[in-house]
């Protein structure tokens, strides 16, 4: 996992590519492609965005109620632990699996976006939160993220299930502090953006296994927040919205599920329609207990809507949040959460309706 001198940083940079290689394709700011196969993720685009792109250390003296310790490995696991666990601090906490946005091609758990919307999150549930390192397309494509996702729950009722005295699996002191914390009979999965997506598939990818497959551990309830979910022709919310950050744009939704999906498919594949007719029928796919957030102001807030009464038509227990006035993931921009009232009291919103859908599951 990532620390703060390491080389997931993010710097701005003057970029200088070799002579011997040529930019074949880029997504603005975020990476270029290069003829090579290689590619460069140096960030180009407004340095003011910078600083939400620097990755938090880990640290073990508690901060503003919270622990927070990385397990590398594979895959690598942040692992955020809140001191209030009841009388005694013996009270097992339900587990928030947190799967990154990025659309499958950048981004890190340890970034200071993440940081401080799920370590206040920990807090507030309150849970035990365990962000999952995923590989990037296009040099992995999908469905290894999915697959990457699904590992994580393997590892985490590995270290959890197995007793300290019966010679854990992982000996790490946070393997320690995780299994003396967490209470996998009550996991949920969170997501954000293209995380979102996986949200989804890493739910039906448990369910299709089965209850006795995963015992002890169990996926109590999915939240995808701003799903990257699209179709081949634009939604009215796509042509109708204004991109108002960097961090989402149509470029970037269209060349992102280029270079992750599989290759040759179309938008309507799957892994980014799963309410369209490639994918299973609803009714088929097992699903926890869901609770959706959709930005009202989102590119693809339609698409989202849509998925939401796709779930309802097939059956599926389904909540909506609908953040009003707010785009695209907006409570990762610690800066609009500090200084904008309204940014504030969306993001405290959907704090309290993740915190009351964990305490009803």
């Amino acid at each position: 996992m990532a620390t703060a001198t390491d080389s997931q940083e993010v710097q701005a940079a003057s970029v200088v590519v070799p002579s011997s290689r040529k930019v074949v394709d880029e997504v603005s700011g975020w990476l270029r492609l290069l003829d090579d196969g290689s590619v460069d993720r140096t960030w180009t685009g407004p340095p003011e965005a910078i600083p939400l792109m620097q990755p938090v250390a880990p640290y073990a003296v508690p901060r503003d109620g919270h622990t927070l310790h990385d397990l590398p490995g594979e895959p690598g696991l942040r692992v955020y632990l809140p001191e209030a666990r009841g009388e005694g601090g013996d009270v097992r906490l339900p587990v928030v699996v947190h799967l990154h946005g990025g659309g499958f091609c950048i981004s890190h758990p340890s970034w200071l976006m993440y940081h401080h919307f799920y370590a206040r999150l920990a807090c507030a549930v309150p849970a035990v939160v365990v962000s999952v390192e995923l590989p990037l397309a296009p040099e992995r494509r999908l469905p290894a993220h999915i697959d990457t996702a699904v590992a994580a729950l393997r590892r985490l009722r590995a270290i959890v299930a197995q007793p300290a005295e019966a010679g854990a699996l992982d000996n790490d002191p946070a393997a320690e502090l995780l299994r003396e914390a967490a209470d996998i009979s009550r996991v949920f999965l969170i997501g954000d953006s293209s995380g979102g997506n996986l949200v989804h598939f890493v739910a039906a990818r448990v369910g299709e296994d089965g209850a006795n497959t995963w015992a002890p551990l169990h996926v109590a309830g999915g939240i995808p927040i701003h799903p990257g979910f699209v179709r081949a022709a634009r939604s009215r919310s796509e042509l109708e919205t204004k991109a108002d950050t960097v961090f989402f744009t149509l470029d970037m939704l269209d060349k992102f599920n280029a270079l992750a999906l599989p290759e040759g498919a179309t938008r309507e594949h799957p892994f980014t329609c799963p309410m369209g007719p490639q994918a299973p029928p609803l009714e088929s796919v097992p699903l926890p207990p869901m609770l959706v957030a959709v930005g009202e102001n989102d590119l693809v807030r339609d698409t989202n809507l849509e998925y939401c009464d796709a779930l309802r038509d097939a059956g599926k227990e389904v909540e909506v949040l609908l953040n009003r006035g707010m785009s695209h993931c907006f409570y990762l921009n610690k800066f609009a959460v500090d200084m904008d009232p309204i940014t504030g009291e969306r993001t405290r919103e959907l704090i309290d309706a993740v915190t009351s859908f964990v305490s009803r599951h």
